[in-house]
C-alpha cells in the first residue's frame, strides 16, 4: 500500500485554459495516508471522477504531480501504478467461474498455484462467496458480481490503492447497506488504502474515516463524518450533508453580533466586523419553536415516524426545524430559537474564524 500525495494539482480539458472556470480541478493539495479509508464526496460535475482518473493514470493533469510514497508517478501509465479499480458496473469475466475470476490477476503475475489458491479462498471467505467458487459469474445476481469485482482488487497484495467509483450504482437499495458494511469490514481486515468516490452522503459517511467534500473543482472541507456534520467549514458542506441540510439564513452584523430579521442571534463564533455575504448556519436539529425568538411562518409539517420536520419561512428563506414527537406545534406562525453552541456565522460561504 502507499501514501498518496497530490501536489499543486490543476486540470483543464481545454487546450489553453485562461480563467479559473476553465479548470475542472482548480487546485488540489492533498495527502492520503497508507491504509486509510477515504471518500471523495460531491455532486455530479464537481471534479471527483476527474481526480480519480488522474490518480489512476487514465488522465494526465494539466499542472502539478502525483506521488506514491514520495515517488513522482505523474507520467506513469495505469499498469505501472499498481492500482485496483472497482467501477459502477462490475468488470468481470462472465464465462469464468468465481474462482477463476479471482485467480486471473494472480496468474497474470506469475504467482504460484498454492499461493493463488490460498489467496482466492481467503478473499472469497471474506466476501461470503466461498459457496459459489465453481459457479459461472454470468448467472450470479448483481451484488455477487460486484463482490467479485471487489475481490479482484483485494486478492492482489501488490496494490498501492483500491479505488471505488460509485460501486453501488447498480445494486438494489435493500442490498446497498449490506455491501457497504461488508466493504467497511474488509478494510478493517486487510488495511488497504481505499478511496471511495460517490455523490451519496450515506455511502461516504458510513464507509470513510476521512471524507473529502468537493464542489466546482475545489476541496471545500476534509474531515471525519462527525466534523462535517458538527462544524461545516462552508455552507455548501452544511447544506449538502444532512437530511434536511443545514439552514443557511442571511444576516447583518451589528456591533459585532449577527442579527436576523432585527433579532440578535447568539453564535458559537464571533463575526467581528466581517463584510461580504453574511449568513448564519444552523442545522434543523438545533432549531426549536419557542415563546420568543425570530418570527416565522409555518408552511408544512412532515412526520417521519421518529420526529417531525417543520418547514418555516422567514423573509423569503425556508428554515427547517426537527421537532420531537411529543412537542406541540402551533398553527400558522411561530418563533424560532437557535442553539448558540451550534449556530455559526459564515462570510461569503466560509466559516468565520475557520481556515480555508
Amino acid at each position: 500500500m502507499a501514501t498518496i500525495g497530490l501536489k499543486n494539482l490543476r486540470h483543464s480539458y481545454m487546450p489553453k485554459p485562461l480563467a479559473p472556470e476553465d479548470y475542472a480541478l482548480k487546485e488540489i493539495d492533498l495527502e492520503w495516508q497508507d491504509g486509510g479509508a477515504y471518500a471523495l464526496l460531491g455532486p455530479s460535475g464537481c471534479g471527483k471522477s476527474t481526480l480519480l482518473n488522474i490518480i489512476s493514470g487514465l488522465v494526465t493533469p494539466s499542472e502539478g504531480r502525483i506521488e506514491f510514497d514520495g515517488h513522482d508517478v505523474t507520467a506513469l501509465p495505469p499498469d505501472q501504478r499498481n492500482i485496483a479499480q472497482v467501477f459502477q458496473f462490475p468488470v468481470i469475466y462472465d464465462t469464468m467461474t468465481v474462482y477463476d475470476n479471482l485467480a486471473f490477476p494472480l496468474r497474470n503475475r506469475g504467482v504460484g498455484k498454492a499461493e493463488i489458491d490460498a489467496r482466492v479462498r481467503e478473499i472469497t471467505a471474506m466476501l461470503e462467496l466461498d459457496d459459489m467458487l465453481t459457479r459461472r459469474a454470468s448467472g450470479l445476481p448483481p451484488d455477487a458480481k460486484q463482490k467479485i469485482s471487489m475481490g479482484r482488487g483485494l486478492v492482489r497484495n501488490d496494490v498501492n490503492v483500491i479505488m471505488f467509483d460509485e460501486p453501488l450504482t447498480v445494486i438494489d437499495p435493500h442490498l446497498k447497506w449490506k455491501l457497504r458494511s461488508k466493504l467497511k469490514e474488509l478494510h478493517h481486515k486487510v488495511r488497504a488504502t481505499m478511496i471511495y468516490v460517490t455523490h451519496d452522503q450515506t455511502e461516504a459517511l458510513t464507509f470513510a474515516d476521512q471524507v473529502v467534500v468537493m464542489d466546482d473543482g475545489v476541496i471545500v472541507q476534509i474531515g471525519t463524518p462527525v466534523d462535517l456534520f458538527e462544524r461545516p467549514a462552508h455552507t455548501f458542506v452544511g447544506h449538502f450533508i444532512g437530511s434536511p441540510g443545514m439552514n443557511v439564513i442571511p444576516c447583518q452584523i451589528e456591533n459585532g453580533r449577527a442579527v436576523v430579521d432585527g433579532v440578535p442571534v447568539a453564535t458559537e463564533n464571533a463575526p467581528g466586523e466581517k463584510s461580504g455575504r453574511m449568513e448564519v448556519g444552523v442545522r434543523p436539529e438545533f432549531v426549536t419553536l419557542a415563546a420568543e425568538g425570530i418570527p416565522a411562518r409555518i408552511i408544512r409539517v412532515a412526520d417521519t415516524g421518529r420526529h417531525r420536520i417543520v418547514e418555516t419561512e422567514l423573509s423569503g428563506v425556508k428554515v427547517h426545524a426537527v421537532i420531537g414527537e411529543g412537542a406541540s406545534i402551533p398553527e400558522g406562525s411561530a418563533h424560532l430559537a437557535f442553539d448558540p453552541a451550534r449556530t455559526r456565522v459564515y462570510a461569503d460561504g466560509w466559516l468565520v474564524g475557520g481556515s480555508h
